[in-house]
């Protein structure tokens, strides 16, 4: 509103008056768009953090890098200036139908290595004014090629720069409502609303599926921060298995009767879930008294004959000291069980513990309780001093 009342009511890109020409023909070609604006968004944020990474990893003071940068994009720009600076003036000169396809394919490219190279080096800017600025030009090349093949059923190609520019800002960003309303601000135009939902969404779509994080999201992910995930989520994960299993287990051969399985049953603390073993101590399978109670009706005579290792579980879920609490919790609701046994690696199958869902339980409440004495603590040393 006070932005409104202040400018007025001119958006920031004059566009055309635009409707679509044949919405059977065009529907389709903006889903074609659509992928190759999410392909290319993909390709973007791999280049930009390649790029990035590689400068970190140079040998030179930090205050040279961004020198190289400048000077490299200074080369750039004598060539081709149109990649210098937020781009906006020639947007909106695509976005009236001007440029040649052969130009604007060239500059997709450019701009995203310039953008890598500016930031990467430690220059100054942002990836918001790249991001419209490369996909006015995939757009307006998309139009140009759209145009040769359908002359008659398209509309201009500053159509579909227009419809870029929102759709490779929500590919890249992995945000497609706000590209929409986005655009829909900057413009003005009402009638474009049909292509950038389809273009913006399905481009967001294709992103997401190569490339899991967005370009604003890949420095949390390296951290271990998953944004998308809960307080509770991010604890559990953060807690490896090790840490809460039970080492006191009791074994049995796979060789022994069910007369002996019943003595340990008898014997046992408090598990319900007993590890099998071979002769050399790796883990072959496990046995509940589930396995056992078709067999309890029996004499006991008959019960010798059974042996355990004929009984037990073979497919057993198996858990790594390494593994995360999270892994585990998902592994208890999806298979109904309250014991995994865990195993030095999955190679070698020798049991170090067992874990039970309350030990998995106790551990995260120990965690948050550990968390918030911490939280608590330093809250109190910012607000009274050190």
């Amino acid at each position: 509103m006070v932005t409104r009342a202040y400018y007025g009511e001119t958006p920031a890109f004059s566009i055309p008056d635009y409707h679509l020409v044949n919405p059977f023909v065009e529907l389709p070609l903006y889903t074609i768009m659509a992928v190759i604006i999410g392909l290319i968004a993909v390709f973007h944020i791999r280049i930009f953090y390649l790029i990035r990474d590689r400068y970190q990893s140079l040998p030179i003071h930090p205050q040279l890098k961004p020198l190289t940068g400048a000077f490299i994009i200074g080369c750039m720009g004598m060539a081709y200036p149109q990649i210098m600076g937020d781009g906006y003036h020639f947007i909106e000169s695509v976005i009236n139908g001007h440029g040649t396809l052969l130009l604007l394919f060239v500059l997709i490219f450019l701009k995203i290595i310039a953008t890598a190279i500016t930031l990467g080096s430690g220059g100054a800017g942002g990836v918001f004014a790249p991001a419209l600025f490369i996909g006015a030009m995939i757009g307006g090349a998309f139009g140009h090629v759209a145009n040769m093949v359908f002359p008659t059923m398209t509309a201009a190609p500053g159509a579909y720069a227009t419809v870029g520019i929102g759709a490779f800002l929500a590919a890249s960003t992995h945000a497609p409502m706000t590209a929409i309303f986005l655009l829909f601000e900057m413009t003005g135009n009402y009638m474009i609303i049909v292509p950038i939902m389809l273009t913006s969404i399905i481009g967001t779509v294709v992103a997401k599926k190569f490339n899991k994080d967005s370009i604003d999201t890949v420095d949390f992910t390296r951290e271990g921060i998953d944004i998308h995930e809960g307080r509770e989520t991010a604890i559990m994960k953060s807690i490896r298995v090790g840490k809460a299993i039970t080492e006191d287990v009791d074994f049995i051969s796979e060789k022994a009767n069910i007369n002996h399985l019943l003595e340990i049953f008898r014997m046992a603390k408090g598990g319900f879930y007993f590890p099998v073993v071979d002769d050399s101590g790796k883990m072959t399978g496990i046995i509940s008294m589930q396995d056992v109670k078709n067999i309890l009706h029996k004499d006991e005579a008959e019960r010798v004959c059974y042996l355990v290792g004929g009984i037990c579980s073979r497919d057993v879920i198996m858990l790594t000291p390494d593994d995360s609490l999270y892994t585990a919790m998902r592994l208890f609701d999806i298979k109904g069980i309250e014991e995994i046994p865990v195993v030095e690696d999955l190679e070698n199958k020798w049991v170090v513990g067992m874990l039970k869902r309350r030990d998995v339980i106790a551990a995260y409440n120990h965690e948050v309780l550990k968390k918030g004495i911490s939280e608590k603590a330093e809250t109190i040393r910012i607000t009274c001093g050190d």
